[in-house]
């Protein structure tokens, strides 16, 4: 990957590095990182978060305290392919909070859902409640995550 994109400068990419390692940090420490003026560096941050380069701020939480430490990814195959069922099956899984991921793929099946639950039991009501009542759903996999080995929301920069 070329360390250039449009509209983006070696300050910019670096302000989103540091940014994406830690969201908290004040602008007059993130200005004495990138050797600006912390003025400049809050010009720079409004510009990368309204041209959408910086979509928000939160906090990454434990899911085990929380007690939702089993992740289930599951395989939805629909059991049409038109936009309508496409559509209601997306507008369902939206208002799911136990659905923390959804992504229309290309191949065998047609969306991959990652979700949270406390445990297998949680998940066995979830599946039978509501996954299986998801508008157009045909059939599902379900794969039980026995180990994390790595879980980023990083997106690698250039430079």
């Amino acid at each position: 990957m070329s360390s250039e994109l449009p509209g983006i400068d070696r300050i910019d990419m670096k302000i989103l590095r540091i940014l994406q390692e830690d969201g908290r940090l004040s602008n007059l420490k993130l200005a004495e990182m990138v050797a600006l003026s912390p003025t400049a560096v809050l010009a720079r941050v409004q510009r990368l978060t309204r041209e959408g380069y910086i979509q928000g701020y939160e906090a990454r939480l434990d899911p085990h305290k929380l007690g939702r430490g089993f992740t289930v990814f599951v395989e939805v195959l629909l059991d049409r392919t038109t936009p309508n069922v496409f559509d209601a099956f997306k507008a369902a899984v939206q208002v799911r909070d136990e659905i923390m991921e959804c992504h229309m793929v290309a191949g065998g099946f047609d969306y991959l859902l990652k979700t949270r639950m406390a445990d297998m039991a949680a998940y066995r009501e979830f599946a039978g409640t509501v996954l299986w009542q998801l508008p157009g759903v045909r059939e599902t996999r379900t794969y039980a995550v026995m180990e994390e080995v790595k879980s980023s929301a990083r997106i690698p920069l250039p430079g």
